[in-house]
């Protein structure tokens, strides 16, 4: 045919084929030209190339379908054929993986032409999978026949179509992502049962009957299954009546297995899915196939709490059918009683931070599943809601993710408009991951972060303005809002149950809600509510953000480990300053504050205590600098202006005793919270009680002498005060020493001292509103029946002519802390050859301190109390450290200046350096040392009274050793490592020491 005799064309420029929207004009143009197709002579075709999410890739798919077969029917199908068009270009332009199936399958493209009708129903698609692979789905026995690759390519080729039709219709919105999802399930569960049929046909004839059922779990069991995920699955066998059980659960064994290959092999048709039955009991590690019977018992006895949120949506999908029934029927009580179980909150509080923690940085990022915003958190929110009140609402015991959601918004457990916020995000996420995956047909469910491919999926999704910063925009908008959700779906309808608050169009009743509460770990679900109420009733400024606060903080409180504590004296601090306008705005609007409050009110009566006498200290709260303890000099510049301004010693005394008590608020909750180690902690607590000492010794002075002064008194700090590593129960131990002013009598210098030293003691245990500080003065010479004061000149006289080896050893922590500085060094340089004598210990006094030792451990233990445990006095705790500490001194200070320090861990570094100490041994003993105080330290923080030992198993020792960093299931794993560490340390005590 000439160039003058060839058919028109309509013009088809670049700049159109922009606005279409390919990105590749050049290629499109050349695709456009060739014959085949004559898309060029189609401007319907053309425009519906427009519409595709990928019109580059549809139109080259297009062609090369055309190029499979003979193009004719195809070309006169898409002219004639408008909604098969639209279906097929929608695909080809979403799917580069469903376009190599077609151009593998030319003929499959007819599966497209009839007019979708509704899903597919489940039995449909699993008889069309089971003809695929040879079977007859009619027959009672799938037809027996030789199972080899033509049976595994069918499967996947048969599967593939189911597919296609499926996603055609998604693609082109006549199928919601409800429907899309299910269908995917049901071609997964009819996939099993061929796939169980093709193994079927591959046993030996020698092997035993038995009977197989697959339960689906996940996505699977609950019909919402992505295009392409793991399909989880537990199966569940029994031995026909006068078959040998243990033969039958081989064979099932060998079914389970083979069927698991036939779904996961790899063939040139690819692979369908891999069959993940990791969810089954013990896991990887336990068998198969289980009975129904091994089943309930496994579950009854040694089940964890995830394991029941996983049965959650489990069903059977395939094999036999009353088999699958009897395990449901058996199990699904057991899923309903799950929230009941001890510690069922924080199983699941520490089942989420495993799946957040299961994703790095910077995955997380772009994560549609796992990162925060995520599909899980939808899901697990729901999960939750679920566990709760299923117990006593059937209605809640749905599979489905959004069937949950619907049923628990109907159920007044969720507010409306909440709910249809996250319906409308999780139907934006799941479909989002649907257009990911289709692409390739690849397992991910991370977001791309390359442009075209931004583009290509914002336009599958009717964006088309600027699809790729489109759908970034919507999906960073869901995901906050998701994330937002998560953390308050739990807890808003309790707040909707007491505040009564207009407009509502349900809530959940007091019985509802105090059963949320419980299993949430609320303790005492009625006062929680009688809380929640007095926090948020009323039309009050303060009761509205009391009302948004709430919802997260209740949260916040059900974290840690004592919630009702929490919430209680979250009340009392609210009662006390919920007029002072900076509170609530603070923890409004810093959300650090207010979770830091919480968790510090949860975790911690004795900083709970404390912050009710000072509650305008919650202020420090807001950041890690004003948690951070505060130098010695600031804090005695401040308690020596407080001693002045007072008008009296005992408001001197108070004020003192008031920068204390806030002073201990910021050292507990910055402990508490992780921001101190133990060493510091023991360091700031030591400041602390100085500059109270200084300023009681200020007001003592100035209250008994006046302006006339006739001695110059100090404080010589001893134990752990004079080490710098008290403790929050340690008592101040203390020795007071004067020296007379010149012309003083001694004997009248003595008596105003010993005024000064009782006054001292009455100031700071004086009954007050702020915390007493116990002064112990039993260390000094001849002790409780010595003089309470001596002067430098009858100290010296005592050391000389009287002192003990024990004294020596006291002595070894003495320093100065308060008072007179002068005298203070007076008394350090007198005392220098007593604890560090030049030449050492003789053996006579090397006994005497081993005696002494041996005495304490046998008759200072309180009764009954476990000598492992004992963090003082037991084998390897405080006291067994110490000693070792001290001995190396005594010995050894004298020739080497490194030993002469008061701390414990200074004392065995530089014992280390000098050689004295393997370097082993000084780490056992560093350990077992830190942990006790540490733990002791604990038990002072969660109980707020003294103990040196742990409690009993329960809440309380749950609360100890989650507030040493063990997760709320590992109070026995602490008491372990507690033994561990200190054994270790007394195998090193009764070398060195003994």
């Amino acid at each position: 045919m000439s160039t003058s005799a060839k058919p028109h064309r309509p013009r088809t420029d670049e700049s159109r084929l922009v606005r279409l929207g390919f990105a590749d004009e050049a290629a499109a143009k050349e695709r456009i030209a060739l014959p085949s197709l004559d898309v060029a002579g189609d401007p319907s075709l053309l425009g519906a190339l427009g519409e595709a999410a990928d019109p580059d890739l549809a139109l080259a798919s297009l062609i090369r379908l055309a190029d499979a077969e003979d193009p004719t029917e195809l070309r006169e199908a898409l002219r004639n054929q408008p909604g098969l068009r639209d279906r097929l270009i929608a695909v080809l332009g979403a799917s580069s993986a469903l376009g190599d199936h077609l151009v593998r399958h030319p003929e499959d493209w007819r599966l497209l032409e009839p007019e979708p009708g509704p899903s597919a129903k489940p039995e449909t698609l699993r008889a069309e999978l089971l003809r695929a692979v040879g079977a007859d789905p009619n027959a009672a026995e799938p037809i027996a026949f030789s199972p080899d690759n033509d049976a595994y390519e069918a499967l996947r080729v048969q599967y593939r179509r189911g597919v296609l039709t499926l996603a055609a219709r998604d693609l082109t919105g006549l199928a919601d992502l409800e429907e899309v999802a299910a269908e995917l399930a049901d071609l997964a569960a009819g996939a099993l049962e061929a796939a169980l049929a093709v193994a079927r046909a591959g046993l030996p004839a020698h092997a035993a009957p038995c009977r197989l059922t697959v339960i689906g779990m996940g996505k699977c069991g609950g019909r919402e299954l992505n295009y392409v995920s793991d399909v989880d699955v537990v199966f569940v066998a029994e031995a026909p009546h006068g078959v040998d059980e243990s033969a039958a659960l081989r064979t099932a064994t060998t079914l389970a297995t083979a069927m698991m290959r036939v779904c996961s092999a790899a063939t040139a048709e690819g692979t369908l899915w891999p069959v993940d039955a990791g969810l089954r009991p013990e896991g990887r590690a336990g068998p198969l196939v289980r009975t129904v019977a091994s089943h309930h018992t496994y579950y009854i006895r040694w089940a964890q709490t995830w394991e029941f949120q996983a049965l959650l949506k489990a069903r059977p999908v395939a094999g036999d059918v009353e088999l699958g029934d009897r395990y449901t029927d058996a199990i699904s009580p057991l899923v309903w009683q799950a929230a009941g179980r001890e510690n069922f909150v924080a199983d699941v509080q520490a089942m989420r931070r495993r799946v957040e923690a299961s994703v790095t940085a910077a995955r997380a990022a772009r994560q549609i599943k796992l990162g925060p915003g995520g599909l899980r958190d939808v899901e697990f929110a729901v999960q939750l809601l679920q566990l709760v009140h299923g117990r006593a609402d059937p209605t809640l015991r749905v599979g489905s993710t959004l069937g949950a959601l619907h049923a628990l918004t109907a159920g007044g457990y969720v507010g409306r408009d909440d709910a249809a916020s996250l319906d409308e995000a999780y139907r934006f996420l799941r479909t989002l991951e649907h257009r990911i995956q289709l692409h390739r047909m690849w397992r991910t469910h991370v977001l791309p972060d390359a442009t075209d491919e931004l583009r290509r999926l914002g336009r599958s999704m009717g964006m088309r303005k600027d699809p790729a910063a489109e759908l970034t925009d919507a999906w960073k908008r869901h995901a906050l809002d998701v994330r937002r959700l998560h953390e308050k779906l739990f807890y808003r309808p309790l707040l909707v149950a007491v505040a009564r608050l207009p407009g509502e169009q349900s809530r959940l009743t007091p019985d509802a809600a105090r059963t949320q509460l419980a299993a949430l770990g609320y303790a005492d679900p009625a006062g929680a509510l009688r809380h929640l109420e007095a926090l948020t009733s009323g039309l009050s400024r303060r009761a509205s953000i009391q009302r948004t606060l709430l919802p997260v903080m209740l949260g916040w409180f059900a974290d840690a480990a004592e919630p009702d504590a929490g919430l209680l004296s979250f009340r009392q601090v609210s009662d006390a300053l919920g007029a002072t306008p900076w509170y609530l705005r603070l923890l409004r609007d810093e959300g650090m504050a207010a979770e830091r409050l919480a968790r510090v009110l949860a975790s911690s009566r004795y900083a709970a205590e404390l912050l009710a006498g000072a509650p305008e200290a919650v202020a420090m709260l807001a950041s890690d600098a004003d948690l951070t303890p505060r130098q010695y000099e600031v804090l005695l510049t401040e308690v020596s202006a407080a001693v002045r301004r007072a008008d009296s010693a005992s408001a001197a005394a108070i004020a003192a005793r008031g920068v204390r008590r806030r002073e201990l608020f910021r050292i507990a909750a910055a402990d508490t919270l992780d921001l101190l180690d133990v060493a510091e902690v023991g360091a700031a607590l030591s400041d602390v009680v100085g500059v109270t000492l200084q300023g009681a010794v200020e007001a003592a002075i100035r209250s008994i002498c006046g302006d006339a002064r006739p001695t110059r008194f100090t404080v010589i700090a001893l134990g752990r005060l004079g080490g710098s590593e008290l403790g929050y129960s340690s008592d101040a131990d203390v020795m007071f020493v004067h020296d007379p002013m010149p012309g003083v009598d001694e004997r009248q210098a003595t008596e105003a001292a010993t005024a000064i030293a009782n006054e001292l003691r009455r100031l700071l245990q004086m009954h007050a509103p702020e915390p007493s500080l116990e002064v112990d003065p039993d260390l000094r010479p001849e002790g409780r029946n010595g003089p309470l004061v001596r002067s430098l000149a009858s100290y010296e006289s005592y050391y000389r002519r009287w002192s003990s080896v024990w004294e020596a050893q006291a002595l070894l922590r003495a320093r100065f802390v308060a008072g007179d500085a002068e005298v203070g060094a007076a008394f350090a340089a007198l005392i220098e050859p007593l604890r560090y004598p030049a030449t050492g210990l003789t053996d006579d006094q090397v006994r005497e301190i081993r005696r002494i030792k041996a005495r304490i451990e046998n008759e200072r233990l309180p009764r009954g109390a476990d000598p492992t445990m004992h963090t003082k006095l037991g084998r390897g705790g405080l006291a067994d450290v110490e000693w070792v500490a001290q001995l190396l001194q005594l010995r050894h200070a004298g020739p080497e200046p490194g030993l002469r320090c008061t701390g414990t861990l200074e004392a065995l570094d530089a014992a280390r350096r000098a050689g004295l100490l393997d370097a082993a041994d000084a780490t056992a003993l560093a350990q077992a040392w830190r942990l006790a105080s540490r733990l002791r330290n604990a038990i002072m923080l969660v109980r707020g009274r003294p103990a040196d030992s742990p409690p009993t198993p329960g809440r309380e020792l749950t609360a100890v050793a989650r507030c040493l960093g063990y997760a709320p299931a590992q109070a026995g794993r602490m008491i372990e490592d507690y033994k561990r560490l200190t054994r270790r340390a007394r195998t090193v005590v009764e070398r060195v020491f003994y």
